[in-house]
């Protein structure tokens, strides 16, 4: 996953276009091409780390589920239905932590 800032895609195309330019006269300058690829390796390393901290945060997310659903297993009755509603809570976090994950890794 690559993860650019605004001002690398900036610089990104702004070397990409430079290079074309370049190509149709068939004379390309070889720093462009080594500029781009360090452009792309610092947004592959930025893009890697996110992706970790995603998948943690959905980690702790499904402890979180697995927690609620065994406070609802052992809560009373007059605390069952709170119980459930934060239950109801974590699930819809774990949902969108998942979401977010999927997102990540198909892009």
């Amino acid at each position: 996953m690559y993860s650019y800032t605004r001002a690398e895609s900036r610089q990104r195309g702004k070397l990409f276009r430079q290079g074309f330019r370049q190509a149709f006269a068939d004379n390309v300058d070889p720093t462009i091409r080594q500029r781009i690829d360090r452009i792309d390796k610092a947004a592959a390393e930025r893009g890697e780390r996110e992706l970790n901290a995603l998948y943690d945060t959905r980690d702790n997310d499904r402890q979180s589920v697995a927690q609620a659903k065994a406070a609802v297993r052992t809560a009373s009755r007059e605390d069952k239905a709170a119980a459930r509603q934060a239950l109801r809570d974590a699930e819809q976090q774990l949902k969108r932590s998942e979401r977010a994950v999927n997102k990540a890794e198909n892009s």
